[in-house]
């Protein structure tokens, strides 16, 4: 393995950690700070000196990742694995890594199921997202700022996208409780004509924590574009507590393949903290409302870009971009230690199509 994923394996298994306020004996510097580390691959953001999450590039995952998501309170609301192992974590899916933006079926290559994973044989089906640059960090009191761009690239070696990710990295209350948010203002735009086929596996994904995942979760084979099975097998459910809820008032295994402006994913801690995770969708989005492609096994994505696959009476998607034309996806994602009532998560919504015209 070459020395730089060396490294950033080690920084993500704690042997070599991020130096910090507190590890140089200085006070926790106060603010949503955006810290940029290019020679370690990363972007850690911190709140009041907390960490939140770190862009990572340069992994074993073929495209840019967000790892680990923290909630206010300390607690870890995405799975450790492929990048650190914890005991009575699924090890399925290694291509879900934190939280990614990315789809299953663009001009026939699949850029979801990517990772070092995948057997040399079988890798001219796939497709990869590689960072380019970092276009900006900014810091401030109650939110930071990334812009970071990066290109798709098919196995046969065609640019066929350039993306460029808007983050903002923020506090906020919901309920009279904090809460952190992570705007996702996503560009894509096309170096080449490029035709998302109608698929499941897209657009935005986060691969939670087992206590999150469903308590009713029997595990099953699941199909990719090309074909390929995935065997998700039924484990020890003890401490899984997570349950899905939408907009439309759809609730737990129902939430999969419907459609909504929001969806939570509520859980309990072992130790009796509450935690969520909440996506909402933009109303200006291609596809809105986007169908939840959201699994027992710990899967939370957001999918404006499959129809039919959700469907079968709707027509296939099908979304196309003619060369030079773009198209930009919205998310709002938020972590809340509590949980998220339906009357704020519809007012979080309508602040958030309002925020972004």
């Amino acid at each position: 393995m070459c020395s730089h994923r060396l490294l950033l394996l080690a920084l993500l298994l704690g042997l070599a950690p991020m130096a910090n306020a507190a590890t140089v004996g200085t006070a926790p510097a106060k603010g949503v700070i955006v810290a940029t580390n290019e020679a370690q691959h990363r972007v850690d953001i911190t709140i009041d000196g907390a960490p939140f999450t770190s862009y990572l590039w340069a992994t074993n995952q073929r495209k840019p990742v967000l790892f680990p998501l923290i909630a206010p309170d300390g607690t870890t609301v995405t799975r450790g694995y492929p990048f650190a192992m914890r005991p009575g974590e699924r090890v399925d899916h290694p291509h879900h890594a934190g939280l990614w933006f990315n789809y299953g079926n663009a001009n026939s290559f699949d850029f979801w199921n990517n990772s070092d994973a995948i057997k040399p044989a079988d890798r001219p089906k796939y497709g990869s997202i590689a960072h380019d640059r970092i276009v900006s960090a900014k810091s401030g009191a109650n939110s930071g700022e990334l812009i970071a761009e990066s290109t798709w690239t098919t196995a046969a070696g065609d640019n066929i996208l350039t993306q460029t990710t808007h983050y903002v990295f923020s506090r906020t209350t919901v309920a009279g409780h904090p809460g952190r948010s992570i705007d996702m203002i996503v560009t894509l735009k096309a170096l080449s004509p490029v035709v998302f086929h109608d698929d499941k596996e897209g657009l935005l994904g986060i691969r939670v924590a087992h206590f999150l995942e469903s308590p009713t979760e029997k595990g099953g084979t699941f199909m990719d574009a090309n074909g390929n099975p995935t065997t998700v097998a039924a484990t020890d459910t003890t401490g899984a507590t997570g349950v899905y809820h939408t907009s439309e008032g759809k609730t737990g295994d129902a939430v999969w393949s419907t459609r909504g402006r929001w969806c939570t994913l509520t859980g309990a801690t072992t130790d009796g903290k509450t935690e969520t995770i909440a996506i909402l969708d933009h109303a200006g989005n291609p596809g809105y409302p986007a169908y939840w492609h959201a699994r027992g096994y710990g899967l939370f994505a957001v999918n404006p870009l499959g129809a039919h696959i959700f469907d079968p009476k709707a027509a296939p998607l099908n979304f196309t971009l003619d060369k030079g034309s773009s198209a930009t996806f919205k998310y709002r994602i938020l972590i809340l230690s509590s949980p998220a009532p339906d009357a704020e998560m519809n007012r979080a919504a309508d602040a958030f199509d309002a925020e972004y015209r």
